[in-house]
């Protein structure tokens, strides 16, 4: 979709992701990361923090403990990780830029959905101390048969409870892992970042630097009237 076409489109629902997309955690993540590595003696470089954004926390654990030479600690470390993100996060619950604005303009023309790699308690909990999950019809993260991203299956059912066909449905993400689940599903996908990957282009349909972006702001300031 062109983003001449994507300005003239009404989505069915709009589905989003929530670390770095709505919350700014991705950095909490990234810290929880080094802190982890940190007590295991070791630390990360800039390729294998790229590697692991976006993933699901157990794979995440699963690498932290392979990257510092100790793969039988993988458990033990994904609860080393999530217990230093819950403790940061709750320090510091602070939106992305231009998210709260656009939520709430949003939930004005369209049923929204959250899709997350996260735990249900950390993302309800964030999005409810940033006064954002009231916004929401409903939360999917990875439990029972839905599979984590990069499968499919999160944006699918997000949808599928929004009563959108994907096709019709808008997905709002930052990181590869997310690009390729709503892709995947179907979906159009809206890329966030401040800049696009060029190395290894992303299944995007549209691209802004920020939820803030003018031109964003215009489309759903458009569909909220």
């Amino acid at each position: 979709m062109t983003a001449e076409k994507f300005l003239g489109w009404t989505p069915a629902a709009i589905v989003f992701d929530c670390d770095g997309t709505l919350m700014d955690s991705e950095r909490h993540w990234v810290e929880a990361r080094e802190v982890v590595l940190r007590n295991h003696g070791t630390a990360a470089d800039e390729e294998f923090a790229q590697s692991t954004k976006g993933l699901h926390y157990t794979e995440c654990g699963r690498m932290l403990a392979e990257f510092a030479g100790r793969p039988e600690l993988a458990d033990e470390m994904t609860e080393q990780l999530l217990d230093a993100f819950r403790r940061l996060v709750a320090e510091d619950p602070v939106t992305m830029p231009g998210a709260p604005q656009l939520v709430a303009k949003a939930a004005t023309f369209a049923p929204l959905a959250v899709a997350s790699n996260c735990p249900r308690d950390v993302v309800e909990d964030g999005l409810a101390k940033a006064g954002l999950l009231r916004y929401f019809g409903h939360v999917l993260v990875p439990e029972g048969q839905v599979r984590p991203k990069p499968y499919p299956d999160v944006y699918l059912e997000a949808a599928r409870l929004c009563g959108a066909a994907p096709e019709d449905a808008l997905a709002v993400e930052d990181s590869h892992c997310g690009f390729l689940s709503a892709s995947r599903a179907g979906l159009r996908v809206l890329g966030v970042g401040p800049r696009k990957p060029v190395d290894e282009p992303p299944p995007v349909d549209v691209w802004v630097s920020t939820l803030a972006d003018p031109e964003l702001v215009k489309w759903a300031d458009s569909r909220a009237a």
